[in-house]
Protein backbone atom coordinates (compact mmCIF):
# COMPACT_ATOMS: atom_id res chain seq x y z
CA UNK A 1 0.00 0.00 0.00
CA UNK A 2 1.33 3.43 -0.97
CA UNK A 3 2.75 5.53 1.89
CA UNK A 4 0.46 8.46 0.98
CA UNK A 5 -2.61 6.21 1.27
CA UNK A 6 -1.40 4.86 4.62
CA UNK A 7 -0.91 8.39 5.96
CA UNK A 8 -4.35 9.44 4.67
CA UNK A 9 -5.91 6.42 6.38
CA UNK A 10 -4.15 7.26 9.65
CA UNK A 11 -5.39 10.86 9.47
CA UNK A 12 -8.95 9.66 8.83
CA UNK A 13 -8.84 7.19 11.74
CA UNK A 14 -7.33 9.85 13.99
CA UNK A 15 -10.11 12.29 13.03
CA UNK A 16 -12.74 9.65 13.87
CA UNK A 17 -11.13 8.79 17.21
CA UNK A 18 -10.63 12.44 18.15
CA UNK A 19 -14.27 13.13 17.22
CA UNK A 20 -15.39 10.46 19.70
CA UNK A 21 -13.05 11.95 22.31
CA UNK A 22 -14.52 15.43 21.81
CA UNK A 23 -18.04 14.03 21.90
CA UNK A 24 -17.42 12.37 25.26
CA UNK A 25 -15.76 15.51 26.68
CA UNK A 26 -18.74 17.56 25.53
CA UNK A 27 -21.19 15.24 27.26
CA UNK A 28 -19.13 15.45 30.47
CA UNK A 29 -18.81 19.24 30.41
CA UNK A 30 -22.25 20.25 29.11
CA UNK A 31 -25.51 20.28 31.04
CA UNK A 32 -26.45 16.89 29.62
CA UNK A 33 -29.79 18.28 28.45
CA UNK A 34 -31.36 17.29 25.14
CA UNK A 35 -31.13 20.90 23.94
CA UNK A 36 -27.35 20.88 24.44
CA UNK A 37 -27.17 17.73 22.33
CA UNK A 38 -29.09 19.39 19.50
CA UNK A 39 -26.90 22.50 19.81
CA UNK A 40 -23.77 20.37 19.55
CA UNK A 41 -25.02 18.61 16.43
CA UNK A 42 -26.19 21.88 14.83
CA UNK A 43 -22.85 23.63 15.20
CA UNK A 44 -20.81 20.53 14.26
CA UNK A 45 -22.68 19.87 11.02
CA UNK A 46 -22.67 23.56 10.07
CA UNK A 47 -18.89 23.70 10.56
CA UNK A 48 -18.52 20.43 8.59
CA UNK A 49 -20.52 21.93 5.70
CA UNK A 50 -18.32 25.04 5.65
CA UNK A 51 -15.14 22.91 5.67
CA UNK A 52 -16.42 20.76 2.77
CA UNK A 53 -17.38 23.92 0.83
CA UNK A 54 -13.87 25.36 1.16
CA UNK A 55 -12.30 21.94 0.52
CA UNK A 56 -13.11 21.39 -3.15
CA UNK A 57 -16.10 23.68 -3.67
CA UNK A 58 -19.18 22.68 -5.69
CA UNK A 59 -19.02 21.25 -9.21
CA UNK A 60 -22.45 20.94 -10.84
CA UNK A 61 -25.89 20.54 -9.30
CA UNK A 62 -29.10 18.58 -9.82
CA UNK A 63 -32.50 18.18 -8.22
CA UNK A 64 -31.65 14.54 -7.47
CA UNK A 65 -28.51 15.44 -5.50
CA UNK A 66 -30.24 18.24 -3.58
CA UNK A 67 -33.21 16.00 -2.68
CA UNK A 68 -30.93 13.13 -1.66
CA UNK A 69 -28.75 15.51 0.32
CA UNK A 70 -31.76 16.92 2.17
CA UNK A 71 -33.00 13.44 3.11
CA UNK A 72 -29.46 12.50 4.08
CA UNK A 73 -29.35 15.61 6.29
CA UNK A 74 -32.46 14.49 8.21
CA UNK A 75 -30.86 11.10 8.84
CA UNK A 76 -27.60 12.79 9.84
CA UNK A 77 -29.48 14.92 12.40
CA UNK A 78 -31.19 11.87 13.95
CA UNK A 79 -27.98 9.85 13.91
CA UNK A 80 -25.94 12.64 15.44
CA UNK A 81 -28.30 13.37 18.33
CA UNK A 82 -29.02 9.71 19.21
CA UNK A 83 -25.32 8.88 19.06
CA UNK A 84 -24.55 11.75 21.42
CA UNK A 85 -27.37 10.79 23.80
CA UNK A 86 -26.11 7.20 23.80
CA UNK A 87 -22.64 8.40 24.79
CA UNK A 88 -24.23 10.57 27.50
CA UNK A 89 -26.14 7.67 29.03
CA UNK A 90 -23.76 4.74 28.48
CA UNK A 91 -20.17 3.66 27.81
CA UNK A 92 -18.39 5.18 24.80
CA UNK A 93 -16.69 1.92 23.86
CA UNK A 94 -19.82 -0.25 23.76
CA UNK A 95 -21.80 2.52 22.03
CA UNK A 96 -19.14 2.63 19.31
CA UNK A 97 -19.37 -1.15 18.89
CA UNK A 98 -23.15 -1.08 18.41
CA UNK A 99 -23.08 1.88 16.01
CA UNK A 100 -20.32 0.18 14.00
CA UNK A 101 -22.63 -2.83 13.65
CA UNK A 102 -24.38 -0.77 10.95
CA UNK A 103 -22.03 -2.56 8.55
CA UNK A 104 -24.57 -5.40 8.62
CA UNK A 105 -27.19 -3.10 7.07
CA UNK A 106 -24.79 -2.26 4.24
CA UNK A 107 -24.11 -5.97 3.70
CA UNK A 108 -27.83 -6.88 3.57
CA UNK A 109 -28.72 -3.92 1.33
CA UNK A 110 -25.92 -4.85 -1.06
CA UNK A 111 -27.28 -8.40 -1.25
CA UNK A 112 -30.96 -7.39 -1.64
CA UNK A 113 -30.73 -4.27 -3.82
CA UNK A 114 -27.31 -4.04 -5.49
CA UNK A 115 -26.70 -7.62 -6.57
CA UNK A 116 -23.79 -8.20 -4.17
CA UNK A 117 -23.01 -11.57 -2.59
CA UNK A 118 -23.94 -12.41 0.99
CA UNK A 119 -20.84 -14.32 2.05
CA UNK A 120 -20.23 -16.76 4.90
CA UNK A 121 -18.19 -14.01 6.54
CA UNK A 122 -21.26 -11.74 6.65
CA UNK A 123 -23.37 -14.52 8.17
CA UNK A 124 -20.76 -15.26 10.86
CA UNK A 125 -20.55 -11.53 11.60
CA UNK A 126 -24.32 -11.26 12.05
CA UNK A 127 -24.36 -14.23 14.44
CA UNK A 128 -21.53 -12.71 16.49
CA UNK A 129 -23.38 -9.39 16.46
CA UNK A 130 -26.49 -10.99 17.94
CA UNK A 131 -24.41 -12.69 20.63
CA UNK A 132 -22.77 -9.37 21.47
CA UNK A 133 -26.23 -7.79 21.85
CA UNK A 134 -27.21 -10.61 24.22
CA UNK A 135 -24.23 -9.81 26.44
CA UNK A 136 -25.06 -6.08 26.25
CA UNK A 137 -28.72 -6.45 27.23
CA UNK A 138 -28.66 -9.19 29.90
CA UNK A 139 -27.56 -8.37 33.41
CA UNK A 140 -25.95 -10.41 36.17
CA UNK A 141 -27.48 -10.80 39.62
CA UNK A 142 -25.12 -8.21 41.09
CA UNK A 143 -25.83 -5.57 38.42
CA UNK A 144 -28.18 -2.64 38.89
CA UNK A 145 -31.20 -1.88 36.71
CA UNK A 146 -30.28 -2.04 33.02
CA UNK A 147 -30.11 1.29 31.15
CA UNK A 148 -32.70 0.79 28.42
CA UNK A 149 -32.50 4.43 27.34
CA UNK A 150 -28.86 3.90 26.34
CA UNK A 151 -29.75 0.77 24.34
CA UNK A 152 -32.60 2.53 22.50
CA UNK A 153 -30.40 5.52 21.62
CA UNK A 154 -27.64 3.15 20.45
CA UNK A 155 -30.03 1.08 18.30
CA UNK A 156 -31.49 4.19 16.62
CA UNK A 157 -27.95 5.44 15.95
CA UNK A 158 -27.13 1.98 14.57
CA UNK A 159 -30.14 1.99 12.20
CA UNK A 160 -29.66 5.56 10.98
CA UNK A 161 -25.92 5.01 10.44
CA UNK A 162 -26.76 2.01 8.27
CA UNK A 163 -29.35 4.00 6.31
CA UNK A 164 -26.80 6.77 5.81
CA UNK A 165 -24.46 4.20 4.24
CA UNK A 166 -27.24 3.02 1.90
CA UNK A 167 -28.01 6.59 0.78
CA UNK A 168 -24.34 7.25 0.10
CA UNK A 169 -24.20 4.08 -1.99
CA UNK A 170 -27.36 5.06 -3.93
CA UNK A 171 -25.97 8.52 -4.74
CA UNK A 172 -22.52 7.22 -5.64
CA UNK A 173 -24.11 4.58 -7.92
CA UNK A 174 -26.05 7.26 -9.82
CA UNK A 175 -25.09 9.50 -12.74
CA UNK A 176 -24.61 12.37 -10.27
CA UNK A 177 -21.81 10.84 -8.22
CA UNK A 178 -19.45 13.71 -9.14
CA UNK A 179 -21.70 16.07 -7.15
CA UNK A 180 -20.58 14.53 -3.88
CA UNK A 181 -19.54 17.84 -2.30
CA UNK A 182 -22.95 19.36 -3.01
CA UNK A 183 -24.59 16.24 -1.57
CA UNK A 184 -22.61 16.55 1.68
CA UNK A 185 -23.02 20.33 1.97
CA UNK A 186 -26.82 20.16 1.55
CA UNK A 187 -26.95 17.32 4.08
CA UNK A 188 -24.89 19.16 6.68
CA UNK A 189 -26.83 22.42 6.25
CA UNK A 190 -30.21 20.67 6.56
CA UNK A 191 -28.98 18.81 9.64
CA UNK A 192 -27.69 22.06 11.18
CA UNK A 193 -30.99 23.88 10.56
CA UNK A 194 -33.13 21.08 12.02
CA UNK A 195 -30.95 20.63 15.09
CA UNK A 196 -30.68 24.40 15.55
CA UNK A 197 -34.46 24.83 15.56
CA UNK A 198 -35.00 22.01 18.05
CA UNK A 199 -32.16 23.28 20.22
CA UNK A 200 -33.67 26.78 20.46
CA UNK A 201 -37.17 25.47 21.22
CA UNK A 202 -35.96 23.06 23.88
CA UNK A 203 -33.55 25.60 25.37
CA UNK A 204 -36.36 28.11 25.91
CA UNK A 205 -38.42 25.49 27.70
CA UNK A 206 -35.49 24.40 29.87
CA UNK A 207 -34.59 28.00 30.75
CA UNK A 208 -38.11 28.69 31.97
CA UNK A 209 -38.02 25.59 34.16
CA UNK A 210 -34.60 26.43 35.65
CA UNK A 211 -34.94 30.23 35.87
CA UNK A 212 -35.51 30.38 39.61
CA UNK A 213 -32.60 28.04 40.35
CA UNK A 214 -30.23 30.01 38.15
CA UNK A 215 -31.19 33.29 39.82
CA UNK A 216 -30.65 31.82 43.26
CA UNK A 217 -27.16 30.58 42.40
CA UNK A 218 -26.06 33.56 40.29
CA UNK A 219 -22.78 35.31 41.16
CA UNK A 220 -19.89 36.97 39.35
CA UNK A 221 -17.73 33.86 39.76
CA UNK A 222 -20.51 31.64 38.45
CA UNK A 223 -20.89 33.97 35.47
CA UNK A 224 -17.17 33.87 34.69
CA UNK A 225 -17.15 30.11 35.02
CA UNK A 226 -20.22 29.81 32.81
CA UNK A 227 -18.70 32.11 30.17
CA UNK A 228 -15.44 30.12 30.13
CA UNK A 229 -17.38 26.87 29.85
CA UNK A 230 -19.38 28.20 26.89
CA UNK A 231 -16.16 29.11 25.08
CA UNK A 232 -14.75 25.63 25.76
CA UNK A 233 -17.92 23.93 24.48
CA UNK A 234 -17.89 26.09 21.35
CA UNK A 235 -14.28 25.12 20.65
CA UNK A 236 -15.22 21.46 21.11
CA UNK A 237 -18.05 21.88 18.59
CA UNK A 238 -15.77 23.53 16.04
CA UNK A 239 -13.16 20.78 16.47
CA UNK A 240 -15.86 18.13 16.09
CA UNK A 241 -17.14 19.72 12.89
CA UNK A 242 -13.64 19.73 11.38
CA UNK A 243 -13.22 16.06 12.34
CA UNK A 244 -16.57 15.14 10.77
CA UNK A 245 -15.65 16.88 7.50
CA UNK A 246 -12.17 15.37 7.38
CA UNK A 247 -13.38 11.85 8.17
CA UNK A 248 -16.15 11.97 5.53
CA UNK A 249 -13.98 13.51 2.81
CA UNK A 250 -10.94 11.28 3.35
CA UNK A 251 -13.00 8.07 3.62
CA UNK A 252 -14.76 8.85 0.36
CA UNK A 253 -11.38 9.33 -1.32
CA UNK A 254 -9.96 6.13 0.21
CA UNK A 255 -13.00 4.07 -0.81
CA UNK A 256 -12.11 4.83 -4.43
CA UNK A 257 -8.39 3.94 -4.25
CA UNK A 258 -8.31 1.04 -1.75
CA UNK A 259 -9.90 -2.39 -2.29
CA UNK A 260 -13.10 -2.84 -0.26
CA UNK A 261 -11.71 -6.03 1.32
CA UNK A 262 -8.91 -3.93 2.81
CA UNK A 263 -10.60 -0.55 3.28
CA UNK A 264 -13.68 -1.47 5.33
CA UNK A 265 -11.89 -3.72 7.88
CA UNK A 266 -9.23 -1.04 8.38
CA UNK A 267 -11.68 1.87 8.72
CA UNK A 268 -14.41 0.18 10.78
CA UNK A 269 -12.20 -2.16 12.80
CA UNK A 270 -9.38 0.35 13.23
CA UNK A 271 -11.69 3.14 14.34
CA UNK A 272 -13.50 0.85 16.75
CA UNK A 273 -10.28 -0.44 18.35
CA UNK A 274 -8.74 3.04 18.65
CA UNK A 275 -11.92 4.41 20.27
CA UNK A 276 -12.17 1.44 22.64
CA UNK A 277 -8.55 1.81 23.75
CA UNK A 278 -9.10 5.54 24.27
CA UNK A 279 -12.24 4.88 26.33
CA UNK A 280 -10.30 2.62 28.70
CA UNK A 281 -7.16 4.77 28.95
CA UNK A 282 -8.61 8.30 28.95
CA UNK A 283 -12.11 7.85 30.42
CA UNK A 284 -11.33 4.85 32.65
CA UNK A 285 -14.36 2.85 31.52
CA UNK A 286 -14.65 -0.46 33.40
CA UNK A 287 -16.51 -3.56 32.25
CA UNK A 288 -17.68 -6.75 33.91
CA UNK A 289 -16.53 -10.11 32.52
CA UNK A 290 -19.83 -10.41 30.66
CA UNK A 291 -19.38 -6.98 29.10
CA UNK A 292 -15.80 -7.82 28.11
CA UNK A 293 -17.10 -10.91 26.30
CA UNK A 294 -19.70 -8.81 24.51
CA UNK A 295 -17.13 -6.20 23.52
CA UNK A 296 -14.73 -8.80 22.11
CA UNK A 297 -17.56 -10.49 20.20
CA UNK A 298 -18.57 -7.06 18.88
CA UNK A 299 -15.08 -6.33 17.54
CA UNK A 300 -14.95 -9.79 15.92
CA UNK A 301 -18.41 -9.17 14.47
CA UNK A 302 -17.27 -5.98 12.76
CA UNK A 303 -14.20 -7.80 11.44
CA UNK A 304 -16.30 -10.54 9.80
CA UNK A 305 -18.98 -8.13 8.55
CA UNK A 306 -16.29 -6.20 6.67
CA UNK A 307 -15.50 -9.49 4.87
CA UNK A 308 -11.69 -9.24 4.75
CA UNK A 309 -11.42 -12.73 3.22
Amino acid sequence: MDIAIILTLLVSLSAYTFLNFLKKVYTNKSSGSVSSGFAYNAVCTLIAGIVILTWGGISGSSTFTIAMGAAFGVLTAVQGITNLLAVQTGPLSYTTVIVTFSTVISALSGYMFFGEDLTWSHIVGMILMLLSFVFATTKSKDEQKFNWRWLIYSLVAFLTTGMIGIMQKIHQSSAYKDQLNLFLIVAFVVSAILCGIFSILLMKKEKRELASKIEAEASSETYKSSRGLKILLLLIMIGSGICIAANNKLNLYLSGVVDSAVFFPLVNGGGLIMTTVMAFIVFREKFTKKQWCGLILGILSVFFLCNPF
